[in-house]
């Protein structure tokens, strides 16, 4: 029974003599799990489920699950590695004082109990409490509705225990693996192992400068949104590796060049400090690593998402540039006679009529549509293009397009022009795209010489928004165009070429009358024009105010989302300086111990701590400015593809998150180097 107690005992009194190190990491612990539950509990809440647009957002929320499941994992085994590094001296002595390794592993089993026990219960308990505020945090950002009714979600619960006592398990099997395959001796000198100096990797550091180079030249170079989308993670991978082998690699060099420059170096508060950093710069240019890499995932969360919400009425208008958006989708090429299309506007303004509105502002045009694969060295196109999946890169990347054939008449009449194109001529208008060619010949249709490229063009609302490039060709006759491809069918037997019409417009209603009026409108209409009728295969109709919840809800989701990453990125960036500091300080004491013997005075320690700090301190936050600046381009690329064209204001919103972020930045810096002054200097005594 003593022997029972002894182990829990051992354990609580392990972690309170070590509270510096086991409350930070508590604390972490406790805010990740309570920020899994907040978005496993808006995947069960009611309330968030009864918002407009309720499953958008549960949808969007939901893909921040995995990815906080598995940042969770890999950023709490590192954590713990700073906590078993210090502790292994003192299961050292415990062993040597007769306890064995089984023993120890009673110990360490019952320390990570306590602090599973410990971070589980006040994590819920914070999740539980802070989950409606949350929802009404995120009501505030979609302009919605929510009860006071407050709700526990028991899957929820089950969820985040499934989760963080499998991340636990693992911490402590890892921690049981490391002392169980060391002695005693080497356990007491764990924290001084590897106090050599380290080599400078020239061909490390020079391949960590080359993938910075290939990941900022693709950054800067790519023009074509859907190239921007394929190769965003690549070279964000190659960022990664190059800032870990840079600084890594490149951070001894940079002491060992510091150490050359005599007047820097032999001064009293850059010599020690050197002198401390080389020796571990390997371990230090790691942690700088991931500091830079968590302040930059932070800082492009936060900036992107920021700007798609603050944007997001830009990116509607672009969406539905009219208050109604209908699309006509014909059984043949005479559904697209002047005829039937003078009676859907007739239908039109009669149904209108009906709650006060006039169609206004119009936009009309005819199309045949057709999607193919683009060869712009050949001029070719293969429509047979059989099954894609939208999400393929690859397949985006090889030239697919959608290709809208419009006649030249509606082409003039829509912009007031007098162009003309002879039989086998065509403008063309390109979106998310480039062709250089001069002529494009189509696998079963005909060849058309490009006469002229246009500068501007309204496409369809979904030719707006989507990933797959647009390429406009205004013809003469779009039946003699794509003729041979009318009894074309593709990979699912539909039709190959679709003849439509779109009429968008706006009514002169109010936006609530919009919203409120939406579905009475369509419903009269639909009833005076079913399909069959004037040769209607298919109707299609957008509403603005109809749909601006749902388009609200999705920017909405993603920023909420943006908000909730980017704090536990930053909270990371944060505990891995703090732990370096306590770390690194433990380690200095004695040094500085013996330099206070020699006659190193206080004010001396001072500035040689400030003089190491501000060396190596302000790097990852000058590297994360590097690579913000850099990932620029390519994510405003991205962004063009959620219809947010608005530059100047990403500019706005990156520039801002940045100075924010230097700020809390430096005062961590402010904190932690003097919790590190305190060590060093003997001001406070620290824990052994």
């Amino acid at each position: 029974m003593k022997n029972l107690n002894l182990y829990p005992r051992l354990a609580l009194d392990g972690i309170r003599k070590n509270r510096r190190l086991y409350l930070p990491y508590i604390l972490t612990c406790s805010g990740m799990a309570a920020m899994f539950y907040i978005i496993n509990y808006f995947q069960y809440s009611s309330a968030v489920k009864n918002m407009n647009g309720g499953d958008t957002i549960q949808a969007t929320i939901g893909m921040g699950i995995v990815v906080l499941a598995l940042f969770s994992a890999i950023f709490l085994f590192y954590t713990n590695s700073f906590l078993i590094r210090r502790r292994k001296k003192e299961f050292g002595l415990y062993n040597i004082l007769g306890m064995g390794k089984r023993n120890l592993s009673v110990v360490i089993a019952c320390e990570t109990a306590a602090v599973a026990a410990i971070s589980l219960v006040s994590g819920l308990l914070a999740g539980i409490l802070l989950s409606k505020l949350a929802e009404y945090g995120l009501a505030y950002i979609l302009g919605a509705e929510t009860n006071y009714s407050f709700e526990v979600s028991p899957e929820s619960i089950l969820s985040t225990l499934k989760v963080f006592l499998l991340i636990f398990l693992l911490i402590m099997l890892n921690s049981l693996r490391q002392v169980w395959f060391s002695t005693a001796a080497s356990l007491i000198k764990s924290e001084s192992v590897g106090e050599k100096p380290p080599k400078a990797n020239w061909a490390f550091g020079l391949l960590g400068i080359a993938l910075l180079a290939g990941a900022y030249y693709i950054a800067v170079t790519i023009t074509d949104p859907i190239v921007a989308m394929v190769t965003f993670f690549g070279a964000v991978a190659m960022v990664i590796v190059g800032t870990y082998l840079m600084m890594i690699s490149g951070s001894v060099m940079f002491c060992r060049i510091l150490q050359k420059l005599k007047r820097y170096y032999y001064k009293p508060n850059h010599f020690v400090s050197v002198s401390s950093m080389v020796y571990r710069m390997k371990r230090n240019g790691a942690g700088l690593a991931s500091i830079c890499i968590l302040a930059t995932m932070a800082l492009v969360m936060i900036s992107s998402t920021a700007s798609l919400y603050f944007g997001a009425e830009d990116s509607l208008m672009q969406r539905y540039p009219r208050e109604y958006n209908m699309e006509f989708i014909m059984e043949d090429f005479g559904g697209i006679a002047d005829e039937n299309v003078e009676k859907i506007r007739d239908t039109v303004g009669v149904s209108l009529a009906q709650f006060g509105g006039t169609p206004e502002n119009i936009l009309e045009y005819r199309y045949a549509t057709v999607a193919g694969f683009l060869d712009k060295s050949a001029g070719t196109v293969e429509t047979n293009v059989g099954y894609f999946n939208p999400y393929d890169t690859a397949a985006l990347d090889s030239g697919l397009f959608s290709f809208y054939f419009v006649p030249l008449s509606d082409y003039n009449r829509m912009y007031g022009t007098r162009e003309t194109l002879n039989p086998g001529e065509a403008m063309m208008y390109i979106l998310r795209g480039s062709y250089g060619g001069s002529e494009i010949s189509f696998n079963r249709g005909e060849t058309l010489k490009i006469k002229k490229t246009l500068q501007t063009f309204e496409l369809p609302g979904d030719g707006i928004v989507s990933i797959v490039s647009s390429m406009v060709l205004v013809v003469p006759d779009v039946e003699a165009a794509v003729g041979a491809l009318a009894g074309e069918a593709d990979f699912n037997g539909d039709r190959m070429v679709n003849p439509t019409f779109i009429y968008n417009f706006d009514t002169g209603l109010s936006e609530d009358e919009q919203a409120k009026y939406s579905a009475a409108f369509w419903e009269s209409f639909r009833e005076k024009m079913a399909p069959g009728e004037n040769g209607v295969k298919t109707r299609e109709f957008e509403g603005r105010e109809r749909d601006r919840r749902d388009f609200y809800s999705l920017y909405g989701g993603l920023f909420f989302l943006g908000i909730i990453l980017s704090l536990v990125f930053i909270f990371a960036a944060v505990l891995i300086i703090y732990y370096k500091q306590i770390s690194e300080g433990y380690e200095d004491r004695s040094r500085f111990e013996i330099m206070q013997k020699v006659g190193m005075t206080s004010k001396e320690i001072r500035k040689s701590i400030n003089s190491q700090l501000l060396t190596v301190f302000f790097l990852p936050l000058i590297f994360a400015a590097m690579h913000l600046a850099f990932a620029f381009p390519i994510i405003r690329k991205i962004l063009l593809l959620f219809s947010l064209s608005n530059y100047i204001l990403f500019a706005a919103v990156t520039v801002i998150c940045f100075v924010s972020f230097a700020a809390l930045y430096t005062l961590v810096y402010k904190i932690t180097s003097n919790a590190y002054y305190n060590i060093v200097s003997g001001a406070k005594e620290g824990s052994s």
